[in-house]
C-alpha cells in the first residue's frame, strides 16, 4: 500500500454526513489520506461522534466564544498547525471564514456546495432551485477563496427535478450525489492530480476551462483502492 502522505483536517458544523462519507472511503482504501482531526463550532454537532468513532482526534472550537470572525478562526489556525495537514476539508461548516484564514491556506481548502455553481450561492438552494422552476439541479466542489462560494470549480453532480420534488426530497437526491463527487475530488487531490494554481484548476495536468460533470467511469474509479 502506498505511504499514506496527505493529511485531512475536517471542520463541520453538523452531521457531518459527507465526512462519514470520506472516513469510509479511506478506511476501505480508495482515498490515500489520513483524516488527521475533525473541528466542529457546535459541540452538539453529530459530526463529532462519527469522528470519534472513527478514532479521528476532535475538537470542539464555539465561534459563540470569539469576539470576532477573526478571534475564532486564529483559533482554528492554532489547533490546524499542530497537525500541518495538506487539506482542510469543509463539510457542512456553516461559518464564513475570514480572508486572513484563507490566505493562510492558500489554494488547498475544499467545500461541496448543494447546488450548480454559479447558481443560487448560499442558503436554501433546493428551495430556490423550485421556486424558479429548474428542470435540473445539483451539487458541486470547489476551492475555497475569499469569495463566498464562488472559488473555481472541480467537479459537479446533476440531478433532474422531478414533478412532485419538495426541498425535501432533492436535498436527499442531492446528498447522496454529494456523496460521491466530495470523495472523488478528495481522492484526486491526495494524488496530486488535482490542484489549485492562480486561482485556476488543473486536472491531470490539465487546466479546466468548466467543471467536470460526474460521469459512471469517475464513479468506478472511487471504488478503486490504492
Amino acid at each position: 500500500m502506498t505511504e499514506r502522505s496527505c493529511k485531512i483536517a475536517v471542520l463541520i458544523s453538523g452531521s457531518g454526513s459527507n465526512l462519514q462519507s470520506i472516513v469510509d472511503h479511506v478506511e476501505q482504501g480508495h482515498i490515500n489520506a489520513n483524516i488527521v482531526c475533525v473541528i466542529s463550532n457546535k459541540p452538539d454537532a453529530y459530526g463529532l461522534v462519527r469522528a470519534q468513532m472513527a478514532n479521528i482526534p476532535t475538537y470542539i472550537i464555539e465561534h459563540k466564544m470569539h469576539a470576532s470572525r477573526e478571534a475564532f478562526d486564529a483559533e482554528l489556525a492554532k489547533t490546524l498547525a499542530v497537525y500541518n495537514a495538506n487539506l482542510i476539508i469543509l463539510s457542512g461548516f456553516m461559518r464564513v471564514l475570514s480572508p486572513t484564514f484563507i490566505n493562510e491556506y492558500p489554494d488547498n481548502i475544499l467545500n461541496i456546495h448543494p447546488s450548480l455553481l454559479p447558481k443560487y450561492a448560499g442558503l436554501h438552494t433546493h428551495t430556490r432551485a423550485l421556486k424558479a422552476g429548474d428542470s435540473e439541479h445539483g451539487c458541486s466542489v470547489h476551492f475555497v477563496t475569499t469569495e463566498l462560494d464562488e472559488g473555481p470549480l472541480v467537479i459537479q453532480a446533476m440531478i433532474n427535478i422531478k414533478k412532485t420534488d419538495t426541498a425535501e426530497t432533492l436535498a436527499t437526491r442531492v446528498l447522496e450525489k454529494e456523496h460521491i463527487i466530495y470523495p472523488l475530488a478528495v481522492k484526486w487531490y491526495c494524488e496530486k492530480r488535482l490542484k489549485l494554481e492562480a486561482k485556476k484548476v488543473y486536472f491531470e495536468g490539465s487546466l479546466l476551462k468548466q467543471a467536470l460533470l460526474l460521469t459512471s467511469e469517475h464513479e468506478a474509479e472511487l471504488k478503486t483502492g490504492l
